[in-house]
């Protein structure tokens, strides 16, 4: 499915993400999916709750700057794989990834996966096709 994920770009500090859980769990917000990533002095920290009007909300409240991004949620079964499967045929019609994160337990028969595609609206119709 196509969803909006919500994209904090601030400057790096030691317990930003710390911050940003605590804001959203004393909200009762759930994080579903998370990427973080700081390259110099810049942090930037992608979410998917189960709440994303609110966790926008209560970032902006608290005056973190956030943007939205449209990417794919997707939920595999978690196989050998399954991965691979959905990387080579987005590979096979020329869409390319731009990023990917995932989670997969091992006690789970589910893998959760977003992605950004250069095409998202052609990457979901491939997908479907699966």
């Amino acid at each position: 499915m196509l969803i909006r994920e919500l994209v904090v770009r601030v400057p790096n500090r030691v317990g930003l993400l710390a911050d940003i859980a605590n804001l959203l769990a004393e909200k009762g917000i759930n994080i579903i999916a998370v990427y973080g990533s700081a390259g110099g002095e810049l942090a930037e920290i992608h979410l998917i709750t189960d709440a994303q009007l609110y966790a926008r909300e209560a970032l902006e409240g608290a005056e973190y700057p956030v943007d939205q991004e449209e990417v794919i949620l997707l939920e595999l079964p978690h196989r050998p794989g399954f991965l691979r499967r959905v990387t080579e045929a987005l590979r096979r019609h020329g869409v390319d990834i731009r990023y990917l994160y995932a989670t997969a337990p091992a006690w789970s028969e589910k893998s959760l996966v977003v992605l950004s595609c250069d095409n998202n609206g052609k990457a979901l119709d491939l997908l479907r096709e699966r």
